[in-house]
Protein backbone atom coordinates (compact mmCIF):
# COMPACT_ATOMS: atom_id res chain seq x y z
CA UNK A 1 0.00 0.00 0.00
CA UNK A 2 1.27 4.00 -0.41
CA UNK A 3 0.62 6.30 2.14
CA UNK A 4 -1.27 9.42 0.78
CA UNK A 5 -1.00 13.10 2.35
CA UNK A 6 -4.30 12.12 3.79
CA UNK A 7 -3.56 9.05 5.72
CA UNK A 8 -6.04 9.10 8.90
CA UNK A 9 -4.51 10.82 11.55
CA UNK A 10 -6.88 10.51 15.12
CA UNK A 11 -5.92 12.61 18.07
CA UNK A 12 -6.30 10.80 21.38
CA UNK A 13 -6.90 13.91 23.55
CA UNK A 14 -6.08 12.89 27.36
CA UNK A 15 -6.75 9.23 29.11
CA UNK A 16 -4.37 8.81 32.51
CA UNK A 17 -1.74 11.61 30.91
CA UNK A 18 0.28 13.78 33.23
CA UNK A 19 0.70 16.58 31.35
CA UNK A 20 -0.38 20.13 32.13
CA UNK A 21 -2.45 20.19 29.08
CA UNK A 22 -4.18 17.18 29.39
CA UNK A 23 -8.23 17.99 29.05
CA UNK A 24 -10.36 16.23 31.75
CA UNK A 25 -13.51 18.49 32.20
CA UNK A 26 -16.17 18.40 29.23
CA UNK A 27 -14.68 22.16 27.99
CA UNK A 28 -11.37 21.71 27.83
CA UNK A 29 -12.10 18.36 26.47
CA UNK A 30 -14.10 20.19 23.58
CA UNK A 31 -11.25 23.10 23.39
CA UNK A 32 -8.73 20.35 22.75
CA UNK A 33 -10.47 18.86 20.38
CA UNK A 34 -11.23 21.74 18.26
CA UNK A 35 -7.39 22.33 18.04
CA UNK A 36 -6.52 19.06 17.17
CA UNK A 37 -9.19 18.91 14.47
CA UNK A 38 -7.70 22.58 13.12
CA UNK A 39 -3.85 21.21 13.68
CA UNK A 40 -5.41 18.25 10.90
CA UNK A 41 -6.94 15.74 13.24
CA UNK A 42 -9.58 13.73 11.23
CA UNK A 43 -10.92 12.02 14.82
CA UNK A 44 -11.00 12.60 18.32
CA UNK A 45 -10.53 9.54 21.11
CA UNK A 46 -11.06 10.64 24.86
CA UNK A 47 -11.60 9.51 28.37
CA UNK A 48 -14.28 11.26 30.15
CA UNK A 49 -13.68 12.31 33.87
CA UNK A 50 -16.09 13.26 36.68
CA UNK A 51 -16.57 15.49 39.26
CA UNK A 52 -13.41 14.49 41.22
CA UNK A 53 -11.42 14.16 38.15
CA UNK A 54 -11.14 10.67 37.58
CA UNK A 55 -11.54 8.75 34.97
CA UNK A 56 -15.31 7.22 34.55
CA UNK A 57 -18.04 5.69 32.11
CA UNK A 58 -21.18 7.19 33.86
CA UNK A 59 -23.09 8.20 31.51
CA UNK A 60 -23.37 11.41 32.48
CA UNK A 61 -19.82 12.91 32.30
CA UNK A 62 -20.20 10.50 29.10
CA UNK A 63 -22.76 12.74 27.59
CA UNK A 64 -21.55 16.14 28.71
CA UNK A 65 -18.24 15.39 27.15
CA UNK A 66 -19.81 14.04 23.89
CA UNK A 67 -21.74 17.02 23.66
CA UNK A 68 -19.05 19.33 24.38
CA UNK A 69 -17.18 17.95 21.45
CA UNK A 70 -19.88 17.76 19.44
CA UNK A 71 -20.73 21.30 19.32
CA UNK A 72 -17.02 22.62 19.51
CA UNK A 73 -16.60 20.44 16.32
CA UNK A 74 -19.53 19.05 14.37
CA UNK A 75 -19.69 16.19 11.99
CA UNK A 76 -16.07 14.81 13.57
CA UNK A 77 -16.35 11.00 14.60
CA UNK A 78 -16.15 10.76 18.50
CA UNK A 79 -14.17 7.71 20.17
CA UNK A 80 -14.65 6.99 23.45
CA UNK A 81 -13.12 4.44 25.59
CA UNK A 82 -14.49 1.57 27.39
CA UNK A 83 -10.94 0.38 28.72
CA UNK A 84 -11.66 -2.15 31.82
CA UNK A 85 -8.64 0.25 33.55
CA UNK A 86 -11.53 2.48 34.71
CA UNK A 87 -14.22 -0.63 35.43
CA UNK A 88 -12.32 -3.63 36.10
CA UNK A 89 -15.85 -5.67 36.45
CA UNK A 90 -16.85 -6.70 33.40
CA UNK A 91 -20.61 -7.01 34.16
CA UNK A 92 -20.62 -4.03 36.11
CA UNK A 93 -19.02 -2.16 32.91
CA UNK A 94 -21.21 -4.02 30.42
CA UNK A 95 -24.10 -2.18 32.55
CA UNK A 96 -23.18 1.02 32.92
CA UNK A 97 -22.11 1.51 28.84
CA UNK A 98 -26.14 -0.21 28.79
CA UNK A 99 -27.38 3.24 30.39
CA UNK A 100 -25.64 5.50 27.91
CA UNK A 101 -28.31 7.55 26.21
CA UNK A 102 -25.99 10.43 24.37
CA UNK A 103 -24.04 7.34 22.23
CA UNK A 104 -20.23 8.05 20.97
CA UNK A 105 -19.51 7.26 17.11
CA UNK A 106 -17.36 4.70 17.98
CA UNK A 107 -15.49 3.17 20.77
CA UNK A 108 -12.33 1.23 21.42
CA UNK A 109 -12.52 -2.40 22.89
CA UNK A 110 -9.29 -3.87 24.07
CA UNK A 111 -9.54 -7.53 23.07
CA UNK A 112 -7.72 -8.89 25.88
CA UNK A 113 -10.32 -7.87 28.25
CA UNK A 114 -12.64 -9.83 30.05
CA UNK A 115 -16.32 -9.55 28.84
CA UNK A 116 -15.03 -7.28 25.69
CA UNK A 117 -16.91 -9.59 23.05
CA UNK A 118 -20.64 -9.50 24.88
CA UNK A 119 -19.61 -5.43 25.16
CA UNK A 120 -18.74 -4.67 21.54
CA UNK A 121 -22.07 -6.90 20.52
CA UNK A 122 -24.19 -4.68 23.13
CA UNK A 123 -22.59 -1.24 21.51
CA UNK A 124 -23.38 -2.71 17.70
CA UNK A 125 -26.78 -3.69 18.54
CA UNK A 126 -27.11 0.42 19.16
CA UNK A 127 -25.26 1.51 16.01
CA UNK A 128 -22.04 2.34 17.50
CA UNK A 129 -18.84 1.32 15.41
CA UNK A 130 -15.96 -0.58 17.11
CA UNK A 131 -12.01 0.40 16.54
CA UNK A 132 -10.48 -3.24 17.79
CA UNK A 133 -7.45 -2.32 20.53
CA UNK A 134 -4.53 -4.67 20.40
CA UNK A 135 -2.27 -4.09 22.85
CA UNK A 136 -0.23 -7.48 22.59
CA UNK A 137 0.44 -10.55 20.40
CA UNK A 138 -1.92 -12.46 22.38
CA UNK A 139 -4.79 -9.44 21.70
CA UNK A 140 -4.62 -9.82 17.91
CA UNK A 141 -5.01 -13.58 18.20
CA UNK A 142 -8.15 -13.83 20.74
CA UNK A 143 -9.56 -10.81 17.91
CA UNK A 144 -8.91 -13.14 15.15
CA UNK A 145 -10.69 -16.07 17.35
CA UNK A 146 -13.61 -13.54 18.02
CA UNK A 147 -15.23 -13.58 15.17
CA UNK A 148 -16.44 -9.75 15.31
CA UNK A 149 -14.15 -8.37 12.37
CA UNK A 150 -16.46 -8.24 10.17
CA UNK A 151 -18.35 -5.97 12.01
CA UNK A 152 -15.73 -3.82 13.15
CA UNK A 153 -14.90 -0.28 11.52
CA UNK A 154 -11.18 -0.42 12.29
CA UNK A 155 -7.91 -1.89 14.19
CA UNK A 156 -6.07 -0.25 16.14
CA UNK A 157 -2.17 -1.60 16.41
CA UNK A 158 -1.03 -0.30 19.88
CA UNK A 159 1.92 -1.57 21.43
CA UNK A 160 2.79 -0.55 25.05
CA UNK A 161 6.31 -1.32 25.08
CA UNK A 162 8.76 1.70 25.77
CA UNK A 163 11.65 0.82 23.99
CA UNK A 164 10.84 1.62 20.54
CA UNK A 165 12.36 -1.35 18.27
CA UNK A 166 10.83 -3.45 20.87
CA UNK A 167 7.09 -1.76 19.82
CA UNK A 168 7.38 -2.00 16.39
CA UNK A 169 8.57 -5.35 16.47
CA UNK A 170 5.34 -6.14 18.32
CA UNK A 171 3.28 -3.96 15.80
CA UNK A 172 4.44 -5.89 13.03
CA UNK A 173 3.63 -8.80 14.52
CA UNK A 174 -0.15 -8.10 15.37
CA UNK A 175 -0.12 -6.88 11.74
CA UNK A 176 1.17 -10.08 10.85
CA UNK A 177 -1.67 -12.14 12.52
CA UNK A 178 -4.51 -9.70 11.36
CA UNK A 179 -3.64 -9.66 7.99
CA UNK A 180 -2.69 -13.92 7.44
CA UNK A 181 -6.49 -14.03 8.87
CA UNK A 182 -7.72 -12.44 5.92
CA UNK A 183 -8.64 -9.20 7.99
CA UNK A 184 -8.55 -6.17 5.29
CA UNK A 185 -10.01 -4.14 8.06
CA UNK A 186 -8.04 0.10 7.93
CA UNK A 187 -5.47 0.00 10.51
CA UNK A 188 -4.32 2.64 13.09
CA UNK A 189 -1.30 2.71 14.17
CA UNK A 190 0.68 4.26 17.69
CA UNK A 191 3.04 3.23 20.43
CA UNK A 192 3.25 4.37 23.83
CA UNK A 193 5.92 7.49 24.92
CA UNK A 194 8.69 8.18 22.96
CA UNK A 195 8.15 5.02 21.04
CA UNK A 196 4.71 6.17 19.50
CA UNK A 197 6.68 7.78 16.82
CA UNK A 198 8.80 5.11 15.52
CA UNK A 199 5.26 3.28 16.00
CA UNK A 200 3.91 5.94 13.41
CA UNK A 201 6.85 6.02 10.82
CA UNK A 202 6.60 2.28 10.11
CA UNK A 203 3.13 2.65 9.99
CA UNK A 204 3.11 5.35 7.89
CA UNK A 205 5.73 3.50 5.16
CA UNK A 206 3.80 0.42 5.27
CA UNK A 207 0.11 2.63 4.35
CA UNK A 208 -1.77 2.52 7.67
CA UNK A 209 -3.14 5.27 9.45
CA UNK A 210 -1.72 6.65 12.80
CA UNK A 211 -3.01 8.09 16.36
CA UNK A 212 -1.40 10.82 18.28
CA UNK A 213 -1.77 13.26 21.53
CA UNK A 214 -1.29 13.05 25.07
CA UNK A 215 -2.77 9.84 26.09
CA UNK A 216 -0.24 8.27 24.05
CA UNK A 217 3.00 10.85 23.82
CA UNK A 218 3.84 14.00 25.74
CA UNK A 219 6.71 14.48 22.88
CA UNK A 220 7.48 15.97 19.59
CA UNK A 221 9.56 13.69 17.36
CA UNK A 222 12.69 15.39 18.27
CA UNK A 223 12.12 14.03 22.42
CA UNK A 224 11.03 17.85 23.29
CA UNK A 225 8.17 18.44 25.33
CA UNK A 226 4.93 19.25 23.73
CA UNK A 227 3.02 22.24 24.76
CA UNK A 228 -0.98 20.32 23.87
CA UNK A 229 -2.26 18.29 22.04
CA UNK A 230 -2.78 20.24 18.70
CA UNK A 231 1.47 20.55 18.24
CA UNK A 232 1.18 16.69 18.97
CA UNK A 233 -0.97 16.53 15.65
CA UNK A 234 1.02 19.40 13.85
CA UNK A 235 3.71 16.98 14.27
CA UNK A 236 2.09 13.80 12.90
CA UNK A 237 0.93 15.69 9.85
CA UNK A 238 4.28 16.76 8.96
CA UNK A 239 5.43 13.32 9.39
CA UNK A 240 2.48 12.25 7.21
CA UNK A 241 3.74 15.00 4.63
CA UNK A 242 6.98 13.33 4.78
CA UNK A 243 6.51 10.18 4.46
CA UNK A 244 4.21 10.82 1.33
CA UNK A 245 6.69 13.01 -0.39
CA UNK A 246 9.31 9.91 0.24
CA UNK A 247 6.48 6.97 -1.32
CA UNK A 248 7.65 6.20 -4.96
Amino acid sequence: MRVKGNAFLQAALNGDSVHPATPRDPESIAEAARSAVAAGAHSVHVHAFDENGRETLAARFCAETIRSIRAACPGIPISLTTSAAIEPDPERRLGTIRSWQELPDLVTANQGEAGIVLLCEELLSRGVAIEVGLLSVDDARLFVRSGLAARCRRVLIEPLDLDSDVAVRHAVEMEAIVMSAGIRLEQVHHGNGAACWAVNRRALAKGHGIRTGLEDVTVLPDGTPARDNAELVAAAVALIASQARMSP
